[in-house]
């Protein structure tokens, strides 16, 4: 169980991240916070009460204070990042100890463990705000979806962002082959199947192939493999709490796992090309991802059909317009990626892309 207090506190004194506070004198619940905090990958700071001078109390990105210890740091400064554990359910007192702390949070062991295990990993990671999540769909079968998002990604890495391209079609040729890297050393979707509850993002990022200063998790040529939609969504949160920028090339469908990845997309780009069969099928792509995604936009591919321009195929579809994308020549036999020739046309228009859709925390 965890209940949250809110109330005035004073922020963390220096914001530096590191492992947990621990504060108690009850050996059973030092156990267990240890195994949570080994299981999140931190390394906890304990003590019986408050710290001398308050530097621990002060700088621990977390503190987790047992309820025999709530009375020994009342007069501590007020801080956030305060949790008041224990273990008796039915202790309705504990509440007024958590306020007279100023804790964040109230939980109670063992109901509580899986939300514990969480925050100490955030801590562990460092999380701060959550990557901006852009997904691409076709508006029809090669309308140029995976070359954008490639693109996307190739040229936010360039400005220095970290950056993680995600390719979310099972179906598709693999962005990795877009990328010139199939052979890259980094594991697959496959590796993650079995994946559930909690995937580390540091570990994740470190097992991907690196290619042209972003991370690529895609798809092998093995066996069709089915990645549970549970994988997906402890895959694609891992990735988003290690900030910068996510762009997921997503099928024109959707299944359980395309959902999982549609929930935590911030932005969705639908690419069409400026034909009427194109836009009419692009009109049935939009009604059903529009429905999951708060954030739905159309990018236009030429030549135009006559009569049209891009801001008429926005208008047809009724949809905000993000510009034109530029045709421009796939040079991968010169080790060029969608998007790799910085002064070429697909590059600026993804620059003005990330300049209008700003990611907070570049290069985090």
């Amino acid at each position: 169980m965890a209940g949250a207090i809110t109330h005035g506190r004073t922020p963390t004194a220096d914001g530096r991240q590191g492992g947990p506070l621990i504060v108690t004198e009850d050996a059973e619940l030092l156990d267990d916070l240890l195994r949570l905090c080994a299981a999140a990958g931190a390394r906890a700071e304990v003590h019986p009460g408050v710290p001398e001078r308050g530097g621990g109390w002060e700088s621990a990105p977390l503190v987790l204070v047992g309820d025999d210890a709530a009375r020994r740091v009342r007069g501590a400064r007020r801080r956030r990042g305060v949790v008041l554990v224990g273990r008796d359910q039915d202790d309705s007192g504990v509440w007024q100890r958590a306020v007279e702390i100023g804790a964040d949070h109230v939980l109670m062991l063992p109901d509580g463990e899986r939300w514990l295990v969480d925050r100490i990993a955030d801590v562990a990671e460092g999380a701060g705000r959550p990557a901006l999540t852009v997904g691409v769909i076709g508006g029809r079968g090669g309308a140029g979806a995976s070359t954008l998002a490639c693109a996307l990604a190739v040229t936010s890495a360039r400005q220095g962002r970290r950056t993680l391209l995600v390719d979310a079609d099972p179906l598709g040729g693999g962005l990795d082959v877009l990328l010139g890297g199939e052979t890259a050393e980094g594991l697959r979707w496959p590796a993650f199947a079995a994946s559930r509850g909690r995937v580390g993002g540091g570990a994740l990022e470190e097992s991907l192939p690196e290619l042209h200063a972003l991370r690529v998790l895609s798809w092998d040529r093995g066996d069709s493999v089915t990645v549970p939609a549970p994988a997906v969504r402890a895959v694609l949160a891992a990735a988003r709490r290690r900030g910068g920028a996510v762009v997921v090339d997503l099928p024109r469908r959707i299944d359980e796992g395309v959902a999982e990845a549609l929930a935590q997309v911030d932005l969705g780009v639908l690419v069409v090309p400026a034909e009427l069969r194109a836009i009419a099928s692009a009109g049935r792509v939009a009604s059903v991802f529009g429905m999951v995604l708060r954030d739905l936009r159309v990018a236009v591919r030429g030549p135009y059909a006559p009569g049209l321009d891009d801001r008429e195929v926005a208008r047809l579809l009724g949809l905000p317009l993000v510009g034109e994308v530029p045709s421009e020549p796939q040079r991968l036999d010169e080790g060029l990626p969608p998007g790799g020739a910085a002064r070429g046309p697909l590059a600026r228009f993804c620059t003005a892309f990330w300049e209008r859709v700003p990611v907070e925390g570049a290069g985090v």
